[in-house]
């Protein structure tokens, strides 16, 4: 009998920097990504702020691209920490701190987009509530009160025309 082949996607596994200057690139180009990510995250911020989401889907791509960027670099560099702790431990120290405050950003960012996207729900289950009880008729029931909506009525799904 055959063993059955398994169809893993091989692991790449980054190569370490083996010199200093290569090591002197990799932190420089990985705070360039960072610096063009944190650029890219405020705009989202200020236009997820503004309520211009047709813009903010717009710049995921670079987002995607600047992304996959900064985790090939950390994936080096980490790959690279015991040299490079050796070699060059002020700038892998200053890149650590600068990190740091790029996390801290980041967070803001994610604070932000949670915030919009609970607002949002927010909107939408009202909308989807008022709609439910407009939709049921306006009856007394036995007591001489008003009757709820019904389970079935309540949750009627809820269609957004984006054309208009």
């Amino acid at each position: 009998m055959n063993a059955p082949q398994q169809n893993a996607t091989p692991v790449l596994r980054p190569h370490p920097v083996t010199s200093v200057d290569d090591g002197r690139q990799l932190m420089a180009h990985l705070a360039d990504v960072m610096d063009a990510l944190l650029g890219l995250v405020e705009q989202e911020t200020a236009l997820v702020r503004g309520g211009k989401l047709a813009e903010v889907a717009r710049l995921e791509p670079t987002k995607a691209d600047l992304a996959r960027l900064y985790y090939a670099d950390s994936a080096r560099l980490k790959a690279s920490t015991k040299f490079l702790s050796q070699a060059l431990p002020d700038a892998l120290e200053a890149l650590r701190r600068r990190h740091d405050t790029f996390h801290a950003l980041l967070q803001i960012n994610l604070t932000v987009l949670a915030t919009a996207q609970a607002v949002s729900e927010g909107i939408m289950r009202g909308v989807s509530a008022e709609l439910a009880r407009k939709s049921s008729p306006q009856v007394y029931g036995s007591s001489g009160q008003t009757v709820a909506p019904t389970r079935r009525e309540a949750s009627m799904p809820l269609t957004i025309s984006r054309t208009l």
